[in-house]
């Protein structure tokens, strides 16, 4: 038996545990949220109160800068440029993917676990160490200054961390329904068409808005594969914009500011996707 005391005594290290997690939890959510909340207000100022007063109020509302922006047609052309681009990486990431996953999880033969950790070297190689034969190859196969030269290479790095995900989720579904399938006579093709993708509609999700927030941020690949300004992409549109308005950082805050919205609500759209999608792939390894 556990004394009263010992109890009373245990009792208030448990109550104080949620509130140390709140404080935590505010804490990174302050951290991520005042850059954000900053960038957007600045955008509102003018250059001298920006320099003057960084952290405060505009003491004017400056409209002109987000206004600016969303008249601009260069503007919307990089949007368009990020959207083909994200979407295209999105769409081959799920489909390569989630082929060799369902083959490493629910397929056997020999020398499956060395195929997979073959393809899970991957994730010791990011795209700025092979950059240098990157470049060579896509001069070779003339895909410089092209989309498809940003959203090729992001597929296939973007594989390896996805096939890991997709095949942890694949293999949390019941093994019974390999066997039910065979008795109806499904072909394995027909088995991970009909049975087995739609069931990983939350893992697909987390993959795909995941891959898109990814592709949508990306400014190192499209500075190097493009060249002309009307394949930029909306990273490289906020470089030009700076250097065409130096010394104007309010519309470049705006600039930034706008373009940092489609990104917040992809993630706010499928936010129970990628949690139910990480996690139901996390059980099972």
């Amino acid at each position: 038996m556990i004394s009263h005391n010992a109890r009373s005594s245990a009792s208030p290290p448990r109550r104080l545990a949620p509130l140390f997690q709140y404080l935590a939890a505010s804490l990174v959510a302050l951290l991520v949220l005042i850059p954000l909340l900053a960038s957007v207000l600045n955008g509102f100022k003018s250059n001298a109160d920006l320099l003057l007063r960084p952290f405060a109020l505009p003491q004017t509302w400056v409209w002109s800068n987000y206004i600016s922006v969303l008249q601009s047609a260069a503007f919307w052309r990089q949007m368009s440029n990020s959207v083909l681009v994200m979407l295209g990486t999105a769409v081959g990431v799920m489909v390569l993917a989630s082929m060799p996953a369902f083959v490493f999880a629910r397929l056997c033969f020999r020398g499956r676990e060395l195929l997979f950790n073959f393809f899970t070297l991957g994730l010791l190689f990011p795209i700025t160490v092979a950059i240098l034969p990157l470049y060579i190859m896509l001069r070779q196969l003339n895909l410089l200054d092209s989309l498809w030269g940003v959203i090729v290479p992001q597929v296939a790095f973007g594989l390896p961390g996805n096939i890991l995900i997709l095949r942890g989720f694949f293999a949390t579904i019941p093994r019974e329904l390999d066997e039910a399938a065979a008795i109806d006579g499904c072909s394995p093709v027909s088995y991970y068409l009909r049975i087995l993708l739609p069931l990983m509609r939350p893992a697909l999700a987390a993959v795909a808005v995941l891959t898109m927030v990814t592709s949508w941020n990306n400014f190192f690949l499209p500075l190097l594969v493009l060249n002309s300004e009307s394949l930029y992409t909306l990273p490289l549109g906020i470089q030009q914009f700076q250097g065409q308005f130096g010394t104007d950082w309010g519309r470049v805050l705006a600039f930034v500011s706008i373009a940092l919205v489609p990104t917040i609500v992809f993630y706010l759209l499928a936010e129970r996707q990628i949690v139910a999608g990480l996690t139901a792939g996390a059980v099972k390894g």
